[in-house]
């Protein structure tokens, strides 16, 4: 059985974004996980209950707050609950997320001062997969996942 990923939705095109845009990536590997039907696709911060468009947020002090000041980190919590329930259900080992942001970033997230600085810490649903034993990518390390998948499916 081949392996299932768990992927950003805006990777795939969707426009699913704070700001209504999406974030594909052109990556032919990506493409052949689609066809091969391995992809399971989540927007966490919709899946919590967050609409398209929505005010930036970012983590300050374990807390999610929008530019506005409203604390959304319910919403998070809980897009990043389902995305460990999708993982659960489907024996999914790895997801490939989008870096930088306050819910799926895995080498870094902006610092919460909406100020364009980047830290290394990770998002919510990042945290919560790897609490779980699930190894997330993004689109700054994508090359290693497409090494693990090609070796894990050579074997």
């Amino acid at each position: 059985m081949l392996e299932k990923i768990l992927i950003s939705s805006c990777f795939l095109g969707n426009k699913v974004r704070y700001d209504g845009k999406s974030k594909a990536i052109p990556h032919p590997q990506i493409a052949t996980w689609s066809q091969q039907q391995r992809l399971v696709v989540i927007c966490p911060e919709m899946a919590g209950g967050l609409a398209v468009p929505r005010p930036k947020a970012e983590i300050k002090a374990g807390q999610v707050l929008t530019e506005d000041g409203e604390n959304v980190s319910k919403a998070f919590t809980d897009g990043a609950t389902q995305a460990l329930a999708l993982c659960r259900q489907h024996n999914i080992r790895y997801a490939l997320l989008k870096d930088y942001s306050p819910s799926c970033g895995s080498t870094a997230i902006y610092n919460g001062d909406f100020s364009s600085v980047k830290i290394a810490e990770q998002g919510i649903t990042t945290q919560m997969l790897s609490a779980n034993h699930i190894t997330v990518y993004s689109e700054v390390n994508l090359a290693l996942l497409v090494k693990i998948i090609n070796e894990l499916d050579a074997n």
